[in-house]
């Protein structure tokens, strides 16, 4: 009785820390995480876990490259051939800004990458006579959700080091993850195409040009600056990161390519975390020697601040959920199996509806896909399942309240409830869409 007790009290723990942190994301989210550790070890007296070290150092090399790049210039470049692209084609900009915003985060690992397109896409939508709720509101999701089909993300880092015991190649995560992302943003884009009145029949948007808000609303500035000639160092650092993710690509997707050693009779192979991190950390000291980047600028970046403060997330939060979940390993294998055995999606509920509470894709996987391995869920079905962590746009966070007020028509909303806002719709499409696209994948490939 004592221990059922026990295991409420700290179910309850470590809820209410998870919720506490919610609230506060980031660091409050890290920090939250260590006083429920506190809390399970220092007052139950259970034994803490170790923390995914591996996970943290990939996500660490990752933000420092990244934030060279961004030092040398080259994200400010890629932002200003997105701002070309979405300009090209405003009267398409629902289909387009999505796919664009999603290139970007896909390329570099970080959907923090896609807030400087935000707001191009308010002004081109706006421009053209677009509802901007409908661009906003996809590209929003499809760039909070194209970290399960990059190779740079938090979250597929975690990925393949949770599904590295069981020899599942970076590259057999991209195969199911990519095409099943790309489909969906595709479905999400036609969901949110007609949603709404046009934006010249909206009453908030009538009501605004009535008070003088939008006189030169449709009038293109022409004292734009004449668009300077771009450095080559710039354009070399971005040479030089796309090499660096080639290389984790070909390297993690052929294996035999990887040295081995042989130690007790015992081969064993470079691990892919360990070949993310050197090449990543190689590629950021080339980007700094090859384009002379000033050492002010290395962590002076907004990548290296908000990557570093999602890395203290993922610390606090892992490090709670698994010393709870290694306390009570066999309870929880011996609950989820019966699942697995009878209806291995409903795992992928448990995935959403977790990271729904902790906002982080990556804190997700972590926490549940070693858990999904142990109560035997096939590793490429958990890859299928992979878009189910990221439920974090079901409560608006920093990107879906920050595109409300770029949005000056007043058509993108959070709703008078917590859940009616403008991104309920296309999130939920394209994480449905996306996991069954990766299950038809997996039914074909598995």
């Amino acid at each position: 009785m004592e221990t059922d007790l026990n295991f409420w009290l700290e179910l309850l723990t470590v809820a209410f820390c998870i919720g506490l942190g919610g609230r506060f994301g980031g660091v409050g989210l890290g920090a939250a995480g260590g006083l429920g550790v506190s809390i399970l070890v220092l007052l139950f007296g259970l034994k803490p876990s170790s923390p995914p070290v591996s996970t943290i150092l990939i996500i660490v090399a990752v933000i420092a490259c990244t934030s060279i790049l961004q030092g040398a210039g080259g994200l400010d470049w890629m932002v200003k051939i997105a701002e070309r692209m979405l300009r090209k084609w405003p009267k398409a900009i629902t289909f387009v800004a999505p796919f664009v915003c999603s290139f970007f985060v896909i390329f570099v690992g970080t959907a923090y990458v896609a807030f400087a397109v935000y707001p191009v896409v308010a002004e081109v939508a706006t421009q053209a006579k677009v509802r901007p709720e409908r661009p906003i509101a996809a590209s929003v999701i499809s760039a909070g959700i194209a970290v399960v089909a990059s190779p740079m993300s938090a979250a597929t880092a975690a990925m393949v080091a949770a599904l590295s015991p069981v020899d599942v190649s970076l590259f057999q995560i991209l195969l199911i993850s990519v095409p099943a992302f790309l489909i969906a943003t595709l479905a999400t884009c036609l969901s949110v195409y007609w949603r709404g009145t046009e934006l010249e029949d909206d009453p908030e948007f009538k009501r605004r040009v009535a008070a003088g808000e939008f006189k030169d609303l449709y009038k293109l500035n022409k004292n734009e600056k004449k668009e300077q000639k771009t450095d080559r160092r710039v354009l070399l650092s971005v040479a030089i990161f796309a090499l660096g993710v080639a290389m984790v690509l070909i390297f993690g997707s052929f294996k035999e390519l990887l040295p081995t050693w042989e130690a007790a009779g015992k081969v064993s192979r470079l691990p892919i975390p360990s070949l993310i991190q050197m090449i990543m950390l190689a590629c950021g000291l080339f980007i700094i020697v090859a384009c002379k980047v000033p050492s002010s600028k290395f962590a002076d970046g907004s990548v290296f601040r908000a990557g570093l403060i999602g890395v203290v997330g993922v610390f606090g939060v892992s490090w709670l959920t698994g010393t709870f979940f290694d306390a009570y390993h066999d309870e929880f294998v011996q609950l989820f199996k019966m699942m697995a055995e009878s209806t291995p999606l409903l795992f992928g509920l448990v995935l959403f509806l977790f990271s729904a509470v902790i906002l982080s894709p990556s804190a997700t996987v972590v926490a549940l896909m070693p858990l999904g391995l142990a109560i035997g869920i096939p590793p490429l079905l958990l890859v299928a399942l992979y878009p189910c962590t990221c439920g974090d746009y079901l409560i608006p966070g920093g990107a879906q309240i920050g595109c409300c007020s770029f949005d000056r028509t007043g058509t993108t909303h959070l709703g008078s409830w917590v859940l009616n806002h403008s991104y309920l719709l296309p999130g939920c499409v394209h994480v449905v869409t996306g996991t069954a696209v990766g299950y038809l994948i997996y039914a074909l490939i598995g």
